[in-house]
């Protein structure tokens, strides 16, 4: 049984082992695969890896061979999965592997946003603090959490491990989610609405898939409605943001200041406005990126295969 990673370099650069999935077939891995190779390396495939690779209908078309694809991700929407499923090819998902690194991601460009360390650390190795008048001096406000509020939209497991962390910094939750979830025994959290949770906190974290409803949900009209104290922070998908419009929201003072780990397009444009915008923290879509994380990405991917050779496959996302 032939197997094909088609882009194998970013959940594995040669730090983990792909020995879990070559002890099930015959396997092949590419680091990257430019569209106009796919079929070419994929023909001879029974089983198909992805990750970021597209498989569009007419790429699955030319591929009569495959029997199984495996998405190297949570997201899916790389995949005709409706194609697929009309083939009767299981497309499955690596659900809930980053939780840990992402809370750890979204808390880190909090407090990066809070206490602007690599500022400082960067003045300290300029020669700022030994010129310095007083024993001690900060080149940005400093900002204290305890009693702030931190919206969550998306409030699933990542949000909820969020809420964790920020309740343990003395911050008050709020919440909101499509199908709220039993909150009763946590202190300091309610659920609101979209518009409440813009309007009332002082940190807005997202944490919600991106569906066509989602899509621009943070606009120019919505960023006008926080408080211009606020942060904005996503580590989740680039889309739900409109990057000129939080651009135009940081340089004119509308909030102040954002976090980001997504855009709207990845790898983004040079001249992408964020990119000069007040206040903006961004990283390339690392949250997830931690060897832990991936390691765990790759066992569940090898469990996916196992299940589905031995007739019981489970994270079918295109099933029914």
């Amino acid at each position: 049984m032939n197997i094909v990673v088609l882009d194998g370099y970013t959940l594995n650069p040669g730090d983990i082992t792909w020995d879990g999935l070559s002890n099930l077939g015959n396997l092949t891995v590419y680091d990257r695969t430019p569209e106009d190779k796919i079929v070419e390396r994929s023909k001879d495939a029974a089983i198909l890896f992805t990750n970021k690779t597209p498989l569009r209908k007419n790429v699955l078309q030319a591929l009569p061979e495959l029997k199984y694809i495996g998405v190297l991700a949570t997201g899916y929407n790389v995949v005709d999965i409706d194609y697929a499923k009309s083939r009767g090819i299981p497309v499955t998902n690596i659900p809930g592997y980053g939780t840990a690194s992402v809370v750890q991601m979204t808390i880190a460009l909090m407090l990066e946003l809070c206490q602007h360390v690599q500022l400082h650390s960067d003045s300290v190795r300029a020669g700022d603090w030994s010129r310095s008048a007083d024993f001690c001096y900060w080149k940005s406000p400093l900002i204290e959490l305890e009693g702030k509020t931190m919206g969550i939209i998306g409030f699933g497991r990542i949000g909820q491990s969020v809420a964790d962390v920020a309740g343990s910094l003395g911050m008050n939750i709020l919440g909101s989610a499509r199908t709220p979830s039993d909150q009763a025994a946590r202190k300091n959290f309610r659920w609101a609405s979209i518009p409440e949770i813009l309007k009332e906190s002082d940190v807005v974290s997202i944490h919600c898939p991106l569906f066509p409803e989602t899509q621009g949900l943070i606009n120019a009209d919505r960023l006008r409605t926080m408080k211009s104290s606020a942060f904005l922070l996503n580590t989740s998908r680039g889309p739900i943001i409109v990057d000129e419009d939080l651009a135009d929201a940081l340089n004119h003072n509308v909030i102040a200041g954002a976090g980001i780990d997504v855009l709207s397009v990845e790898p983004p444009s040079a001249d992408n406005p964020l990119f000069k915008a007040k206040n903006c923290i961004i990283t390339p879509h690392i949250a997830w990126a931690t060897k832990e994380a991936r390691s765990r990405l790759m066992k569940m991917a090898e469990e996916n295969l196992a299940k589905f050779i031995s007739g019981k496959p489970v994270n079918v996302v295109n099933r029914g």
